[in-house]
């Protein structure tokens, strides 16, 4: 992590990374597979130019198509028999120097366009020369530093045959569904992919091939779409005008995506939908120009009967308002269709997510055969890249092959009466997992006033299964060192997630020393948020929140696991390792720290950036404390200032309130 300075940060002057002082040996040798593929550099200098496009904001996909005509256009004045790498942005690549010295050459380029063509003005000039020598130079260890600019020259021209033939989606390419369907529901639909980058290692550099999986729109009817979205089974159940809350849903999913049209035969024209109406389309209406320049008022059903003999059949559904919106463009449902191969940036929903999941998990025998298939069949290996093959850039059919290390597990030391370690009770993980029977927390906190609130309606949670529930938990609380004192001052139903910050204030009033409430849920809930945004960011009480189906069928496993989560809440330890298995790191005074940047999701501009820094705060460790910050977006910054968008802005203060926070709970003097 970096301080954020006024500029583009030297990282060479901020940060020097230290050697590698060895290799490990501690631990089981296994062998592994992993999905790295060595790509073999050849010791040539390949020529950076730079693309300047008019007009400008075009998607790299229009932008690559316009690199790609000029290339052929031009092929006899500039280019010849080369294959340029492009960024689709501003980086071309050659493997010989183009005839044009380091000139400015300023070309024109037409794309066929849906009605009339579109031309564009690209201007070419040279920036520089760049050593994949060096890079190889680096790589043996005659360099101290990588050279960022061959790495890049090289993940561009590996990146160059997928980009012109999937749909590229960040550092991820995919391609529509063939010979499967993954619905989400909403319209939306898994499309699979790969994930593919360009990364140096030790001696030579590697092509990380991973497979991917994200959500696009499927490529259907606007009827159709409009269905799956309000839930409803057929169109012919939407006999009436959309309710006002239908259109408010159908507009939110809607609006932002591209339609093309059907009613005007082979001219499937896109546009990109800015709104839905509120009236239906026999009642929308619109300025018509009429021949005698004069303008009436017309619906758009009326339009459509008219203009192109088209009765509508559902004059009942709204318009959708296209292109500008001042421009008053509008279109009726049925003559409109999904256009394919739009990723789906908004929010899945919960449902949407746990799909997705299900949809994309796989064991690790089932993803090597995928990935091996997808290197092979993505002409990555064997020459059949032509932009490979212009470079002289061979990547490596097989996955490499490593010796890894299985740790052994360390043994947990926990609570038990008595100061000495005999009396202390120990444990071994085997394979991740340990029994907590029989053995105490290693410092259990005693809970004397608690609360239960439970959001399950009473039909499905008797008075007396949350007794029971009670009564247990007590039990467990107590055989694992941190007892839960008493009934619970507070037991009541509620209803709603608008119930949960008054009923938690009443508690912090009414309830002197309050330590915990729990929570019972009656399923997914907007509930869950609610108590954790005022138990946490609002009143900064502990909470614990327990699904209804673990407090009607309860087992010591859940109440158990339960205490673990309670207990390192209120400031208790759970367990440490045992003294002789601390690492040296310990011998000494030490803080961890970890942090994080969490960055909204595409297309949310309106979130900013969330930072977070934490940090140790004993000499286990086990307790630890957070610092957060709001800062930019990443949406927000400019091409330049993208460099940023993982950097802590706020480091330097965070650090500085961790690490008083560390010495007052260490009492440490330096």
């Amino acid at each position: 992590m970096e301080a954020l300075g006024p500029g583009p940060p030297n990282t060479a002057a901020l940060f020097q990374p230290p050697r590698r002082p060895g290799l490990g040996t501690l631990g089981k040798p296994i062998h592994l597979l992993a999905n790295h593929f060595q790509v073999q550099v050849p010791k040539i200098d390949v020529y950076h130019y730079d693309i300047d496009i008019k007009p400008e904001k075009r998607p790299r996909r229009v932008n690559r198509e316009v690199v790609d005509t000029m290339v052929r256009h031009f092929k006899m004045q500039i280019f010849g028999d080369r294959q340029p790498g492009y960024d689709g942005k501003r980086s071309m690549y050659t493997a010989n120097p183009l005839p044009i010295g380091r000139d400015k050459v300023e070309l024109e380029v037409t794309l066929p366009g849906e009605g009339k063509d579109q031309t564009f003005k690209v201007s070419l000039q040279w920036v520089a020369v760049v050593s994949l020598r060096m890079l190889l130079e680096a790589l043996s260890g005659h360099l101290s530093e990588v050279p960022e600019d061959s790495v890049q020259a090289l993940d561009v021209i590996t990146r160059h045959l997928p980009s012109m033939r999937y749909t590229p989606v960040g550092r991820s390419f995919f391609s529509p569904p063939e010979g499967y369907y993954h619905p989400l529901g909403g319209g939306r639909e898994v499309w699979f992919g790969f994930h593919q980058s360009v990364r140096p290692a030790m001696w030579n550099m590697m092509l990380n091939i991973d497979v991917s999986a994200t959500a696009f729109y499927r490529a259907q009817p606007v009827i159709e779409f409009m269905c799956e979205v309000l839930d409803v089974e057929s169109i012919t159940e939407q006999t009436k005008p959309l309710t006002d809350s239908q259109r408010v849903k159908f507009t939110k999913e809607i609006r932002g995506l591209k339609v093309e049209v059907t009613h005007c035969g082979q001219m499937k024209r896109k546009y990109r939908v800015c709104n839905v109406t509120r009236r239906p389309a026999s009642h929308q209406t619109f300025p018509l120009q009429l021949e005698n320049g004069q303008a009436m008022e017309c619906s758009v059903a009326q339009y459509f009967k008219q203009k192109y003999n088209l009765q509508l059949k559902y004059p009942h559904l709204p318009c959708l308002q296209v292109g500008q919106e001042q421009k008053h463009t509008y279109l009726p449902l049925e003559v409109c269709n999904i256009v394919a191969g739009q990723r789906c940036i908004k929010k899945l929903t919960d449902n949407q997510t746990s799909t997705m999941i299900k949809a994309t998990a796989r064991s690790a025998p089932d993803r090597q055969e995928e990935i091996s298939r997808l290197v092979k069949s993505n002409s990555l290996v064997g020459g059949p890249d032509p932009y490979l093959k212009e470079f002289g850039i061979v990547v490596h059919s097989d996955l490499t092959e490593l010796t890894g290390r299985v740790l052994p597990a360390p043994t947990l030391q926990y609570g038990g009466r008595g100061t000495s370690l005999q009396n202390k009770t120990v444990a071994t993980p085997n394979q991740g997992v340990w029994d907590m029977r029989g053995k105490q927390f290693y410092a259990g906190i005693e809970i004397k006033v608690w609360a239960v609130a439970c959001f399950a309606p009473q039909k499905q949670c008797r008075e007396d299964l949350l007794k029971s529930f009670t009564d247990q938990l007590r039990k467990i609380s107590k055989d694992a060192g941190m007892p839960i004192q008493g009934q619970p001052c507070f037991c009541k139903y509620a209803q709603g997630a608008d119930s949960v910050e008054p009923m938690f204030k009443h508690l912090k009033l009414s309830y002197v020393g309050l330590q915990l409430i729990v929570v019972i849920l009656p399923g997914k809930t907007p509930v869950y948020a609610e108590v954790k945004r005022v138990g946490d960011t609002l009143l900064g009480m502990a909470t614990q929140c327990v699904q209804v189906k673990n407090v009607v069928k309860t087992s010591p496993q859940t109440l158990s696991n339960l205490c673990l989560k309670i207990n390192a809440k209120l400031g208790g330890i759970n367990n440490v390792l045992v003294p002789h298995q601390r690492p040296s790191v310990f011998q000494q005074p030490v803080i961890f720290l970890g942090a994080d940047v969490t960055h909204p999701p595409a297309g949310d501009g309106k979130k900013p950036s969330i930072a977070a820094v934490v940090g140790s705060m004993d000499g286990h460790p086990s307790r630890y404390c957070a610092t957060v910050r709001v800062q930019t977006s990443r949406q927000d910054l400019s091409q330049e200032q993208l460099f940023s968008q993982e950097v802590v802005q706020d480091l330097t203060s965070m650090v500085r309130e961790l690490l008083i926070q560390f010495y007052k709970s260490t009492r440490i003097i330096y």
